[in-house]
């Protein structure tokens, strides 16, 4: 449920970017799109271990390429960094990749 919630309030931020472009948190100004991702990064991050421990091997792995890629679009925009644009968008691809691969052994 948590995760959940988390992934929902990231999925709001998103659609409220049109009308709503910057987001005051803790005396920052933050784009709404950049929170966004940073947010779904934590639902993913949370979401990682909860199913690795519960012995879900490919759902953990899935949550964890997600936290660490969108973790990277979030610190990309947040530091200015093309490097970790591109870095972020590289493992959320590889991520989609492997998640592909895998699920064809599934049937």
């Amino acid at each position: 449920m948590v995760v959940g919630t988390i992934v929902g309030i990231a999925g709001l931020l998103l659609f409220l970017q049109p009308s709503v472009r910057v987001i005051e948190l803790f005396g920052v100004r933050i784009p709404t799109f950049v929170l966004s991702s940073g947010v779904l990064s934590l639902g993913f991050a949370v979401g990682a271990p909860a199913y690795l421990r519960r012995g879900y091997w490919l759902r953990g792995v899935a949550h964890a390429i997600g936290a660490v890629g969108f973790g990277g679009l979030f610190f990309a925009a947040g530091f200015g960094s093309l490097l970790l644009l591109w870095a972020g968008l590289a493992v959320i691809i590889g991520g989609v990749l492997f998640l592909a691969a895998e699920s064809r052994k599934l049937e």
